[in-house]
């Protein structure tokens, strides 16, 4: 080999292992690219599909009872298929969602022995209330009003008749929903609790 020949060859396999270094280090920014690309994607497709497996709350299955405003019987508890979370199958149910921006809420039932409660959800299904049949102290008789702080102010520059005998409830959650159970101890008993709890009433004051 000439001297010429030798002195060329190490410039030769310079530049092609720079060449080849440049092919890795491009192999490398695309492979990372693939990767944030693909990162991407299946981020999007989680955040998408994340309200298909979050479960519907307790607030927007009593939507599917009836309209807002009013008392809609539940479906009896059967286990694999409670229309609410934590319901008794020993009781029956009723409830109904409201929405203080529309006004106060007044509530009236008159639910038969031996045992019924009552109880006050937040739109995110945290009790704001509750009460039974021995601590209301007015025998079978409900009647409560739920109302905004800013509400109550308004109403007792000009309160209605008759709102020293109501329970109120002051609550800065707009949104909810009042759920009445009756324990369901006989057949006899079964029909007076259903006629009762379609009798209550959910309504604006």
């Amino acid at each position: 080999m000439s001297v010429r020949a030798r002195s060329a060859a190490p410039g030769l396999r310079a530049r092609l292992r720079d060449a080849f270094d440049g092919m890795v280090v491009v192999r490398v920014l695309l492979l990372v690219l693939a990767g944030l690309f693909l990162g991407g994607i299946i981020h999007i497709a989680i955040v998408l599909g994340v309200p298909g497996q979050v479960p519907e709350s307790a607030y927007a299955r009593v939507a599917a009872f009836g309209p807002d405003g009013v008392f809609n019987r539940l479906p009896d508890v059967e286990a694999g298929a409670e229309p609410l979370p934590m319901l008794d199958p020993m009781m029956l149910h009723a409830a109904c969602r409201y929405d203080l921006n529309e006004g106060p809420l007044k509530i009236e039932a008159a639910l038969p022995p031996p045992f019924w409660s009552f109880a006050l959800f937040d739109a995110g299904g945290r009790a704001i209330y509750s009460l039974n049949d021995r601590t209301s102290g007015a025998g079978g008789r409900l009647e409560v009003l739920v109302i905004t702080t800013e509400q109550l102010s308004v109403l007792r520059e000009n309160p209605p008749e008759g709102l020293e005998d109501l329970i109120v409830i002051e609550t800065d959650a707009t949104h909810g929903y009042a759920l009445l159970r009756a324990f369901d101890g006989e057949p006899l008993l079964r029909e007076r609790i259903e006629t009762a709890m379609a009798q209550a009433s959910c309504r604006g004051l």
